[in-house]
Formats: structure tokens, C-alpha cells, sequence
């Protein structure tokens, strides 16, 4: 029964916001979200345009299913949303909110292949230096800076 509903709600498409609402609604867990910094051959970093956020440049994510590993979540959710596949290797930040009963676990990563076909919510992507970034929430050019510390560290 949950699976039929689960494929229910997926195929309704509904607005980022009220997904959110409704998880939160049915749910007295945190939602688990998992955002990646994926980097390509010259330490650029992956971004995607997403189509219905304010920033619409913005780091790859999505929200954990039940069962699995944040790593798995990170890899499904770029596959899902743009065709990329990539690899997920190294935790970097574990944040929570518990105003909106949310956590939030950032991993570092690297592009291994795939061909970046749009989404309903990806329309674009792209690789960026640090110094070239489009504009950027403050708390994901924070988890940038963080991970660029740590390769440059390794």
C-alpha cells in the first residue's frame, strides 16, 4: 500500500514547497536531506539550474529515501535529476534545524560520466570555479569554501 501511494504522489509533480508541507505533515521524523560538492577532472564544481527554487543555480541534492545510505540518496538524486553519475566519497558537514525538524548531511564527490539530459527540475548544469560562481545561497558557497579546504588539505 505505502509503495502505491508513494508512486501516487510522485506522479502528481507537486511544487517543492507543499511536498515539503505534506512530508512534515505525515511525518514526526526529521526529513533527511543530503547535498553534494562534485567536483570534475579541474576542481570545478557541479551546479544545477533548478526550476523551482529562488536561487535557481544551486549544489545537487534531494531528500533520503527509507533505507538508504546518504551516499546512495546523493548518487540516485543526480542520476534522477540530470542524467550524471558520479562517485561519493567523503562526508564534510552534518547540519540540523530543529525550527523545521530537518538535517542536512553534505558529502564531497566527483563526476565519473553520464550525459546530462533536463528534468522537470533541472533545466541546465554546470561546472564553475570558485571564482566564477553564479549567485549562491550563503550556507552552500559556505560548504564550497569548506571543501576546497579539505582537498587543498589532502
Amino acid at each position: 500500500m505505502k509503495k502505491l501511494l508513494a508512486k501516487i504522489y510522485k506522479s502528481l509533480h507537486l511544487p517543492k514547497g507543499l511536498q515539503l508541507f505534506i512530508m512534515r505533515f505525515l511525518q514526526d521524523q526529521f526529513l533527511v536531506g543530503v547535498t553534494g560538492i562534485i567536483f570534475n577532472n579541474k576542481n570545478e564544481i557541479l551546479l544545477f539550474k533548478h526550476t523551482y527554487r529562488s536561487h535557481s543555480w544551486a549544489l545537487p541534492g534531494g531528500y533520503m529515501k527509507f533505507g538508504e545510505h546518504p551516499r546512495e540518496t546523493l548518487k540516485r538524486e543526480i542520476k534522477e535529476e540530470s542524467g550524471l553519475v558520479v562517485s561519493v566519497d567523503d562526508p564534510l558537514k552534518t547540519r540540523t534545524d530543529r525550527d523545521s525538524a530537518r538535517l542536512d548531511m553534505c558529502y564531497i564527490g566527483v563526476l565519473i560520466g553520464g550525459d546530462f539530459t533536463p528534468t522537470h527540475e533541472v533545466s541546465e548544469y554546470g561546472f564553475f570555479t570558485e571564482d566564477k560562481l553564479p549567485l549562491l545561497r550563503q550556507n552552500q558557497l559556505f560548504l564550497i569554501d569548506e571543501a576546497l579546504k579539505q582537498r587543498i588539505d589532502k
